[in-house]
């Protein structure tokens, strides 16, 4: 049976509008989209003028040391900012440094010492013309003075000549009054030791022994500004493989430590 014209067309357009609803929420999303863009939009552009009115503040705060923690004024106004710009000198709120400790002076004074003591050095070097025998540096442990074995010892033997007291009794009078450790190490080259000494480890360590005495016996120094060791020929100075190399690695070093004694 057929269904009554006007009935049909009813449920035609119902279908029509079921159909075309999905454009309504679509509507909905564009618009949404479009808001959310301009108003990211508006949030990259940056007011230039109050950018720099803000960071101009903050700098200014932290030269000025003032402080929100500290219940400090903080970021300010334009005739503040204006104000802290070029704070005058007794409102920078700079703190006066703190003292130094004991230690601390103690060690500016070693290095004061240290400076005056090679300067005396290179002048002692420079008056007597040793240049070719003695050798001095500023090393990150201390003033190295590098002692030649030429005039020191005859060859293979730890035994000290006569020339080298001048030089000996200089450097202990200068060590009289130091406050560190003075460190002696005796080096050979690599060539066997001679018939006196087993090997070059007995030689070097009797050569910085024999320096050490000197400093002991001869010149009175307390004991306890030294130590000795030595060290044979592992640690090279130059190449071994000629003779002026090898003259270079025969020697004594003697080093004012940069260390405070107890």
């Amino acid at each position: 049976m057929r269904q009554p014209i006007r009935k049909r067309r009813r449920k035609q357009n119902a279908g029509g509008d079921q159909r075309d609803r999905w454009m309504i929420t679509y509507a909905d999303l564009i618009t949404l989209l479009l808001i959310f863009f301009v108003v990211m939009y508006a949030m990259s552009r940056l007011d230039t003028e109050k950018y720099k009115l803000v960071t101009d503040s903050l700098q200014s705060t932290f030269r000025s040391g003032d402080s929100i923690l500290e219940q400090g004024s903080g970021l300010t106004g334009t005739a503040d900012t204006e104000k802290h710009k070029n704070p005058p000198p007794a409102a920078t709120g700079e703190k006066d440094p703190e003292p130094m400790t004991e230690r601390e002076l103690a060690f500016r004074k070693q290095e004061e010492e240290l400076a005056e003591f090679m300067n005396i050095i290179k002048q002692y070097v420079q008056d007597n013309q040793l240049h070719n025998d003695i050798f001095i540096s500023d090393e990150p442990q201390g003033i190295a003075i590098t002692l030649s074995d030429r005039f020191l010892f005859d060859p293979g033997q730890a035994e000290l000549k006569e020339g080298a007291d001048p030089v000996l009794s200089k450097l202990a009078s200068l060590f009289r009054d130091l406050n560190t450790t003075v460190s002696i190490e005796g080096h050979t080259d690599n060539v066997p030791a001679g018939p006196f000494y087993k090997d070059n480890w007995e030689l070097s360590g009797a050569r910085a022994m024999s320096v050490l005495r000197y400093f002991l016996d001869v010149s009175k120094l307390s004991p306890d500004i030294f130590q000795y060791a030595g060290y044979a020929d592992t640690r090279p100075a130059s190449d071994n493989t000629t003779a002026q190399g090898r003259q270079k690695n025969r020697r004594v070093e003697i080093t004012v430590l940069r260390q405070l004694r107890q």
